[in-house]
């Protein structure tokens, strides 16, 4: 879905998609994406932040409650602040206006294809279940326990979680962690491993601010906690 109340916008970025084999449902309003939502299910919403109606933010907000589908946000409110507060709320991904269309699929599809791996409902293979503490991750079914308690993770905090894990004497850097989670070359953008780490630790942490499972070595990076 991709809500967007630019109409040009919408059109171009919709036309474009569509040429590269993706069904998209347009809307323009927050209101209207509320209702589309509610009666479909999306690979990926791609999601305007300036909407009338109901705004991004709140929109994010909403969805995220209910759906651990991957958002990507576009926007022309392109600052760290708006950068930080849309993955804080949720969003997997960040693409500020002006974009390239190249640029903009390659994200499409990349959001798509982790969001496919990390679903996947395979039967579990016990070897494979991950436990740290009290913490038990099984990558088969994209799922992880607490104390007997799900917790609801995006992809993005599964592969970060999984990835730390399943490597449990490496010290990951944030290019590191940046390159292997999104497949992207890291350029220094540090606000978007903080925001993730801090999401992720305010779900599996007791106390974030003194974490247990991962830990940060400063200047340095993260690693998996002793267990």
């Amino acid at each position: 879905m991709l809500v967007e109340d630019d109409r040009d916008i919408s059109e171009m970025v919709s036309g474009h998609l569509e040429s590269e084999g993706f069904r998209v449902d347009k809307a323009f309003d927050g209101e209207e994406a509320r209702r589309l939502f509610s009666r479909n299910r999306y690979d990926l919403l791609l999601l305007d932040l300036m909407l009338p109606v109901v705004g991004g933010m709140d929109l994010l907000q909403e969805f995220r409650r209910e759906s651990l589908v991957p958002v990507l946000i576009l926007s022309a409110k392109g600052g760290d602040v708006d950068k930080a507060l849309g993955l804080g709320f949720g969003a997997d991904d960040y693409l500020a206006k002006p974009f390239s269309l190249i640029e903009l699929t390659a994200r499409v599809k990349a959001a798509i294809r982790r969001s496919k791996q990390y679903s996947r409902t395979a039967v579990p293979d016990s070897d494979r279940t991950i436990r740290v503490f009290d913490l038990v991750i099984d990558p088969d079914n994209f799922s992880v326990v607490k104390g007997g308690t799900e917790i609801r993770l995006t992809a993005k905090e599964f592969a970060i979680l999984s990835l730390i894990a399943t490597h449990p004497n490496r010290v990951f850097t944030k290019a590191q962690l940046y390159e292997s989670v999104w497949n992207e070359v890291y350029y220094g953008d540090e606000n978007v491993i903080n925001v993730h780490m801090r999401r992720l630790r305010e779900k599996i942490e007791d106390d974030p601010s003194d974490p247990r499972y991962i830990k940060t070595l400063w200047g340095i990076g993260y690693k998996l906690g002793d267990r």
